[in-house]
């Protein structure tokens, strides 16, 4: 049963990333038209953006897990 999460995890990172991966590239291919260094910028700005969010969001989860009594230290 451990091997679950670790497999639907695993799944939908892959699934995520590759969706990124194309999304950026058809935003780009339909930008190139345009300025390289905006687009370049704007996909850079956004991946900023989101690690800074998702950083945020687990420090969020972890404290508010403490808070309530949880035990999230890892083995």
């Amino acid at each position: 049963m451990d091997w679950v999460p670790v497999v639907f995890i695993t799944f939908k990172l892959a699934v995520f990333g590759a969706a990124m991966f194309f999304s950026v590239k058809w935003h780009y291919d339909q930008d190139k038209k345009a300025k390289k260094g905006e687009v370049l910028s704007a996909v850079g700005k956004i991946t900023a953006i989101l690690v800074l969010l998702l950083l945020v969001l687990l420090f969020v989860t972890f404290t508010l897990a403490r808070m309530l009594g949880l035990d999230v230290a890892f083995p």
